[in-house]
């Protein structure tokens, strides 16, 4: 029995609205929300139950070949900059570089940098007692300071590999990760610079909250400052090398062979990963095994996620939904903006960054076709879009709200009167900045 149109768009829409109730409501993990959506949907649309059970295993299976290594190994570099002292490191050197009156401009250039291989809540908790400390010493709004640090490290979250939900976009719409690793940071700057200038504007009238007093712990084992950055700054130029010499056909000298393999994420991330372990040289192997144990357990919580996420759109690739969007509606005029309102409207609704653009890229990528995005640089552009969509809008739903504000003792009001309308003018920037990027691209 064929099924239509407005079968499809209604189960399509009872699927979000799962996902959105279960984890909102009752605090379902993502994962199990997203497996139940797959068979709401399937059933809801006539799929047989062979069928469904065949695409999630299909989708999901895909999404871990594609991503499994990069995400544990990224993951684990957090992890260990973490732990190594790497981070402070590289915060105290770009601190020193610029003056106190600046210091909110270089918290968010500090978060900018660390958010690179850093999960956006791991690096605000790592940064949390030097931000205030600096607050303290400066006389400076911690709202100001803290919102600055905070947008930093959320611009490279939601668009910048290896963070998963950029990464998992990219594979489920076919876009080269060196490619998205260039341009997403390249996009990423306007937002940060966005934030930290709404920061100054908004938190200028919000009443200083008092800095807890907080010693900057910079121990005799801290890493020196070139050892503290190579870990970062080689795989990212590892990756972005290798995608250059992508662009050109026929590469055929040693040095470009080389680059090949190096500027593999996976071989890229593990040489990262390689590097930190110079830093590490004090601390006991017991130390050192837990810590990379950490680190795959927490990629393990994050792959299922995306895994689930693969599987919610080899299930939508199943229902024909590309075919039935592009024969029922005009999406072409559409074009960057609608991917942009879906992930948006995600982000708002159920809190996470990452669930929202991991679902978002499910819906849309049976859609590009339909939006007029079906070209390489089409695809780039909708996976930045959606990445602008998942900054905003950050309020009490969303866990890195409530590690923002306890770490910086700021009370919920200051929050969403500086915090939450700073990720509506990220979020609009990076928006602005893709369009304007789509006029020379598409």
């Amino acid at each position: 029995m064929t099924t239509s149109f407005i079968q499809v768009f209604f189960f399509l829409l009872a699927g979000i609205a799962l996902i959105i109730f279960l984890t909102v409501k009752y605090r379902v993990h993502p994962f199990f929300a997203l497996l139940l959506a797959c068979f709401l949907v399937g059933f809801g649309v006539q799929l047989s139950f062979a069928n469904i059970l065949t695409a999630v295993k299909d989708g999901f299976g895909h999404i871990m070949q594609s991503l499994g290594l990069i995400i544990v190994l990224g993951t684990t570099l957090g992890v260990l900059l973490e732990h190594s002292g790497s981070t402070k490191v590289m915060a105290n050197f770009i601190l020193k570089k610029t003056s106190e009156q600046k210091a909110p401009l270089a918290m968010g250039i500090t978060g900018f940098i660390i958010g690179l291989p850093v999960f956006c809540d791991s690096g605000y908790i790592v940064l949390s007692g030097l931000n205030q400390s600096l607050s303290k010493r400066t006389g400076l709004s911690v709202v100001i300071m803290s919102v600055s640090l905070a947008t930093g490290l959320l611009s490279v979250h939601c668009l910048v590999p290896p963070h998963p939900g950029a990464t998992a976009a990219a594979v489920t719409l076919g876009v080269d990760l060196g490619k998205l690793l260039l341009t997403g940071m390249a996009v990423a700057i306007p937002g940060m610079i966005a934030g930290y200038l709404w920061a100054q504007y908004a938190g200028k009238n919000v009443p200083i909250v008092e800095a807890a007093t907080e010693h900057i712990d910079d121990t005799k084992h801290s890493p020196s400052v070139i050892m503290a950055f190579l870990p970062v700054l080689v795989p990212v130029f590892l990756i972005a090398v290798h995608s250059m010499f992508t662009l050109e056909k026929n590469n055929t000298n040693l040095f470009e062979k080389i680059m090949a393999v190096l500027g593999e994420p996976v071989v890229a991330l593990s040489i990262g990963v390689l590097l930190v372990f110079a830093n590490m040289h004090s601390l006991k192997k017991n130390i050192i095994s837990k810590l990379l144990q950490e680190g795959a357990e927490k990629a393990g919580g994050i792959l299922v996620i995306i895994g689930a996420g693969g599987a919610f759109g080899a299930v939508l690739a199943a229902t024909k939904i590309g075919d039935h969007f592009g024969q029922s509606l005009n999406l072409s005029g559409m074009g960057i903006f609608f991917p942009f309102l879906l992930t948006f409207i995600l982000k708002t609704a159920q809190g996470s960054s990452t669930v929202a653009i991991i679902t978002a890229a499910s819906i849309i990528q049976p859609l590009v076709p339909a939006l007029g995005l079906d070209t390489e640089n089409g695809r780039l552009l909708c996976v930045l879009s959606m990445g602008a969509g998942s900054m905003m809008v950050s309020h009490a739903n969303d866990a890195y709200f409530w590690v923002i504000s306890k770490f910086s003792g700021i009370e919920m009001r200051p929050m969403l009167k500086v915090y939450s309308t700073a990720t509506i003018c990220m979020g609009l920037v990076t928006l602005l900045v893709v369009y304007l990027l789509s006029l020379f691209l598409l």
